[in-house]
């Protein structure tokens, strides 16, 4: 049995009011990630960092940022973000518009969390 998202809603709803579900993204490298700095890899991460500012300003990103121990390069872990969304589907349309995700230089997993909803709200 897979998750269900709907069910969950109405889970927290019904038996934990005090909390919410907000969406965890990892990023991790993709097939097309490597470390060069190219002119073409600035503009996408330029691209990368607009779209996030976009999400903020839309409310759906409530925070991101790499993982500092990601620079070092021996992992495929790159950084995480939480996105305030109605539905799972939501947070995946919404992680999906990252440029860096379009070109498959970055993947992401997806996870519903639930926390207390003065935290993160």
């Amino acid at each position: 049995m897979g998750y269900d998202d709907a069910q969950a809603w109405k889970d927290v709803n019904e038996n934990f009011p005090n909390m919410s579900i907000r969406y965890v993204f990892i990023l991790k490298k993709g097939p097309t990630w490597s470390p060069d700095e190219t002119p073409e890899i600035e503009a996408l991460q330029a691209a990368h960092l607009a779209n996030y500012r976009r999400l903020q300003e839309i409310g759906k990103l409530v925070v991101t940022g790499p993982f500092l121990d990601s620079f070092a390069e021996s992992g495929d872990v790159r950084g995480m973000g939480v996105l305030r969304a109605d539905s799972f589907e939501e947070a995946h349309a919404l992680i999906s518009t990252d440029p860096m995700v379009k070109v498959n230089r970055l993947v992401f997993e997806l996870h519903a969390w639930m926390i207390d909803k003065d935290i993160l709200a």
